[in-house]
């Protein structure tokens, strides 16, 4: 995304003709003009300041931010590419970061005819868990398959063809180093823009209770902990678009598979609604981890 840097236009000047009678009244007007265009450019470079004197910190809170959002829609993408072959999933959904949970319909990649070859995934995130229904792989229709993050060699960061939202934030808790890029905007919102590295192992020491396992586990499965990250952050300081870079080893080929993972965060203090299954709808079959 080209960024787009923000310009401060000058007030107009004010006319020269005017009445005698008003020119206390055009002249008081002309000031509090002034005022409040210098007050106001003022402030915005005083913000970016303090986001360019110590952007570590700024990423390192950021999930804090999505917690006091509350909620959120969501828009994902995950890219991966190993021998020459790249394929895109795409999911949507919402996602409640207070309560951990959220719903994704995940769409995998068509055939090159341009048929889609497998019914959409749908995706529950629980603290510790992924629920995934249309799994495929013999999991009767009915049956959701659950994951459980703490124990899967990503921690959730990739398995399910999209990153928990709020996983993605915690990730930036493991922020080392970070610059500040300025000023553009992410669908029309207002945005600071950062890039930098967070640590796997950093962020799971720092993340809250539910993420900790999750990032740890991720730390250890993944080919390297270091994730570099591109991340927009409105006003609030809250997320509205992360880019993150993971690369694992490919058991069955040995190779590295590079995996770029994006997610799109807006309307929040969306209401958002997660029923978990019953276990008699968990599938008991053994499932083979992609």
């Amino acid at each position: 995304m080209a960024e787009r840097r923000q310009t401060v236009v000058p007030p107009a000047r004010a006319g020269s003709r005017t009445r005698r009678g008003a020119g206390g009244t055009a002249l008081a007007a002309g000031l509090v003009v002034c005022v409040c265009a210098t007050g106001c450019s003022g402030g915005a470079a005083a913000e970016d300041a303090r986001a360019a004197s110590d952007p570590v910190r700024t990423l390192r809170g950021a999930a804090d931010a999505l917690l006091r959002a509350g909620s959120s829609q969501a828009r994902t993408s995950m890219e991966m590419a190993a021998g020459g072959t790249r394929v895109t999933i795409r999911g949507e959904g919402a996602y409640d970061f207070r309560r951990q949970l959220g719903r994704l319909t995940v769409v995998l990649p068509q055939d090159p005819a341009g048929v889609p070859e497998y019914r959409p995934i749908t995706e529950l995130l629980a603290p510790g868990a992924l629920f995934m229904k249309n799994r495929g792989a013999g999991v009767p229709a009915d049956k959701w398959v659950r994951v459980d993050t703490a124990t899967s060699s990503d921690g959730n960061l990739v398995t399910g063809g999209a990153t928990d939202p709020l996983t993605a934030a915690e990730v930036l808790r493991g922020t080392r180093a970070a610059t500040y890029l300025g000023r553009t905007e992410v669908a029309g919102t207002a945005v600071r823009h950062y890039r930098g590295t967070a640590d796997l192992a950093l962020a799971a020491e720092h993340a809250s209770a539910a993420a900790a396992a999750a990032l740890e586990a991720a730390a250890k499965g993944f080919a390297t902990a270091e994730v570099p990250f591109d991340v927009y952050l409105d006003d609030a300081g809250r997320v509205r678009k992360i880019r993150q870079r993971f690369s694992f080893v490919n058991g069955q080929r040995r190779g590295t598979v590079a995996v770029v993972s994006t997610t799109l965060l807006y309307g929040f203090g969306t209401p958002v609604t997660v029923r978990l299954p019953r276990p008699d709808d968990i599938y008991a079959g053994r499932i083979a981890e992609g």
